[in-house]
């Protein structure tokens, strides 16, 4: 019998991403700009895929200054042929996909009985459907390989029914991300792609900030953090750490697993 606690590489190598390449939605600003930094920081290549182009760059370049890979990818989840062209971008400048972290996402405070249909339909098309499409579009490449890390932004709003904003669609749509996560795990899991997702709880980005100066967003805070044990917000780099681990060898016996960073909110 192999000792493998004698064999395996050092526990923090088997956290570095050297020499792998990487793709990002949402990458061009909040959580998605948090997971570029951290997997170029770890060593990966990394493509910043947004739906603005200038975002994506501005990341882009952050990454370069600091001796990263990187990439701008201007993309919309939502449309298959942008989402193939996404992948196609990264094989054509690296050759390979090892680590797609599907991020993009909108939020959406509706009451329920007057929510329009259409607008229903924008937020589980991109953050449900979106999600599948780029998905399905990395493991076309990762499954020939035989070898790739999925990780999918849903949320903890996936577990629980938030309060005190109503957002039913939000809710169903990151509900979804985590059962498809499952169900895309247990696809794939002989063939060697893994396949997890992160529920972050309330985060700390400018788009979260610029809400709660809104009237409506004002009360908000206040009662996010009183049913939070933690008592504040997550900070971007709170999720980054497992986003690496999720990304790197050290979790390749993890799939089908949701990451729950929520500062304990989900405990109640």
């Amino acid at each position: 019998m192999s000792d493998s606690v004698l064999e395996a590489p050092a526990i923090l190598e088997r956290f570095r991403l050297d020499g792998r390449t990487a793709l990002v939605t949402g990458g061009g600003q909040g959580i998605g700009r948090g997971y570029a930094h951290a997997l170029g920081e770890a060593g990966a290549a990394v493509a910043i895929v947004d739906l603005a182009l200038e975002r994506a760059e501005t990341v882009a370049h952050e990454l370069a200054q600091k001796g990263v890979d990187a990439i701008a990818v201007a993309a919309d989840v939502t449309k298959e042929d942008q989402v193939a062209a996404m992948v196609d971008a990264v094989m054509q400048k690296w050759g390979k996909l090892t680590i797609g972290v599907n991020n993009a996402g909108i939020g959406v405070w509706a009451d329920a009985e007057k929510m329009a249909a259409d607008a229903w339909r924008r937020v589980i098309d991109l953050n449900l459907t979106g999600v599948f499409l780029c998905a399905q579009a990395e493991a076309k490449v990762m499954l020939p390989a035989g070898y790739g890390k999925i990780v999918n932004t849903a949320s903890m709003s996936g577990h629980i029914v938030n309060t005190p904003q109503n957002q039913s669609a939000y809710n169903a749509s990151k509900a979804g991300v985590i059962h498809l996560t499952r169900s895309l795990a247990a696809e794939w899991a002989t063939r060697g792609v893994r396949v997890n997702s992160i529920s972050p709880g309330y985060t700390r980005t400018q788009l979260v900030d610029d809400l709660l100066k809104t009237p409506e967003g004002q009360h908000m805070a206040p009662e996010w953090m009183r049913l939070t044990p933690m008592g504040r917000m997550a900070e971007v780099t709170d999720l980054q750490g497992a986003l690496v681990f999720l990304a790197a060898p050290a979790s390749d016996f993890v799939t089908g697993h949701d990451v729950v960073i929520d500062g304990g909110y989900c405990v109640w």
